[in-house]
């Protein structure tokens, strides 16, 4: 079974065990089992740190005193679920202090399979709104897993999710309240391009979104037919996106536009915009690593600047300080801070990376090289190791990315390579089950036993999705590569080796997947070190779309 995800991103997601049951007290005449029978059996609604606590014989009940119900279906035994725990119960007592109509409920999905079973819940925790006592159509959670973000997500939907603007002043205080607001200019409130207008507000809670059909308003801000508007108080101030006659709106596109305009033109990596540099879902991010305290670094960013626009959308344009926050990325790019300045493009499908000469820095020069990365004109900037002096003279064979097609694509060599990460703990606990496999075939002629660190070397032709990773490569031509999915032990390796790669096939498992890093390898792994940047946390900052 893969251990560590597959992708490597830079959050350190830990995965703690369920401890068990908290251990209750004897029983006395059979009263204790009398009174939770009894409770199971009654439709009263109980509550718990203002959840409430729901099973089949109230759920009922709740649906119709709540109009709007956001229900956790959980299994006590998941770690995600223990994590989700306290941050569900702080946002349902913020709830129930603003007396809003929207309460948080919960359903233990492994005791009350039958509410599991109809709701179609196959993963655990699993969100889901229900309105105005609806059961059979609910609305799965789309916001972030932290307390405002489910504040916000379930205010949005307890009141009007776009706020009617209706005449000058009203919009001009409400253009200038934040420092992004989107407003819908429709001339009909009730028409198709409006409703999907709205259902867009109801998913980017974190900027407001306010809707105008007055004349004057249209007049006001120099508009003539449907347009979404985006305000914002940094670049161009203001970008808008005309309906379509034709087609109208569409939502997701809409929805992609507004994220991608809502970011400034270059940003800066930092902790407060790392969730948005990554959750923006633009394909390819361009970085500057530059030392701030030198000005004539500082200097690079104008013509850094000046290429962006010409990219928006397409390419992201991020300012890394080698002395700052963004030390720690440098070493998924090789990189130290005296190699500043310089400049890598990433392509986040794959982790792919870059390097642009640095002869220039202007504005011309960059354009030019993004455009030929895109035009597939470019080769991509593989890190590589040296090779210890006794890599060859081990049983485990050490392979970095100089030496790996000359062992992995020996024609006489069957060879069998684990891709890892020095800090995967799913790694380290099978290194010994790996050196005793080594030990094993030490003296086979025709068997090799490798590794190679994949969070120092990079291969052209082969990504790795996950750590650890096992590929066979079989002796004879045509570059064979199997991957090897099966049991991670020694004799069960024996048996594939025997057999000449293979084994009966078992379903691999299933990893969601989370958004791209500027990450070296590509895996995730739960047990990464402090400090090393994975996945980030729910977002806290106060810019949208994260």
């Amino acid at each position: 079974m893969r251990g560590c995800g597959a992708l490597l991103v830079w959050l350190l997601v830990l995965s703690l065990a369920w401890l068990g049951p908290a251990l209750g007290g004897e029983e006395e005449d059979g009263e204790v089992v009398a009174e939770e029978e009894a409770e199971v059996l009654s439709d009263e609604l109980r509550e718990e740190d203002s959840v409430l606590v729901l099973h089949e014989h109230n759920f009922d009940r709740a649906l119709s005193e709540h109009r709007l119900l956001l229900v956790e279906f959980y299994a006590p035994w998941c770690g995600h679920c223990q994590r989700l725990a306290p941050t569900f119960a702080r946002a349902a007592t913020v709830l129930r202090n603003e007396s809003s109509p929207a309460r948080l409920g919960k359903v233990d999905a492994t005791a009350q399979t039958a509410l599991a079973n109809e709701f179609g819940i196959t993963a655990y925790p699993t969100l889901k709104l229900f309105r105005d006592g609806n059961r059979t159509h609910p609305l799965a959670y789309t916001g972030r897993m932290d307390v405002e973000g489910i504040v916000r997500w379930m205010q949005r939907r307890a009141s009007p999710s776009a706020t009617l603007l209706q005449d000058a002043a009203t919009a001009a205080a409400f253009v200038s309240s934040q420092d992004l607001v989107v407003v819908g200019f429709f001339k009909d409130l009730e028409g198709e391009a409006a409703q999907v207008f709205y259902e867009v507000a109801s998913e980017l809670v974190d900027v407001p979104f306010g809707v105008a059909k007055a004349a004057e308003l249209f007049q006001a801000y120099g508009l003539s037919a449907d347009t979404v508007c985006l305000f914002k108080k940094f670049d161009e101030g203001r970008t808008d996106f005309p309906v379509d006659p034709a087609r109208g709106l569409d939502a997701a596109e809409l929805t992609r536009l507004l994220r991608v305009h809502s970011l400034e033109l270059v940003m800066e990596f930092t902790n407060e915009t790392s969730d948005e540099i990554f959750s923006a879902k633009i394909p390819h991010h361009m970085l500057l690593f530059l030392n701030k305290s030198s000005s004539a670094q500082l200097a690079l960013q104008d013509g850094f600047q000046a290429a962006a626009s010409a990219f928006r959308g397409e390419v992201l344009f991020v300012v890394v300080d080698v002395t700052g926050f963004g030390a720690d990325v440098l070493p998924f790019f090789g990189l130290t801070p005296a190699d500043a300045p310089t400049l890598r493009l990433v392509k986040m499908e794959n982790n792919r990376k870059y390097r642009m000469d640095q002869d220039t820095f202007s504005d011309t020069a960059i354009r030019t090289f993004i455009q030929a990365v895109l035009d597939g004109k470019v080769k991509p900037h593989l890190m590589s190791a040296e090779p210890p002096e006794d890599w060859d003279t081990r049983p485990v064979k050490v392979l970095v990315g100089k030496t790996f097609e000359q062992v992995a694509f020996d024609e006489t060599k069957n060879v069998f390579v684990k891709f890892y990460a020095p800090w995967c703990s799913h790694c380290q606990a099978m290194a010994a089950a790996w050196e005793e496999l080594g030990e094993r075939y030490k003296d086979h002629e025709d068997i090799v036993i490798a590794e190679l660190d994949s969070t120092a070397n990079e291969l052209e032709n082969i990504t790795i999705n996950g750590f650890p990773t096992l590929h066979y490569f079989p002796a004879g031509p045509g570059r064979k590569m199997v991957e090897y999915k099966s049991a991670r032990d020694v004799e069960t390796f024996s048996k594939f080796l025997e057999n000449g790669g293979t084994l009966p096939e078992e379903p691999p498992a299933v990893t969601p997947p989370g958004p791209t890093r500027w990450c070296h390898g590509g895996g995730r792994c739960p047990a990464a070190p402090p400090g090393t940047p994975q996945l980030p946390q729910p977002h806290h900052g106060s810019r949208p779309f994260a």
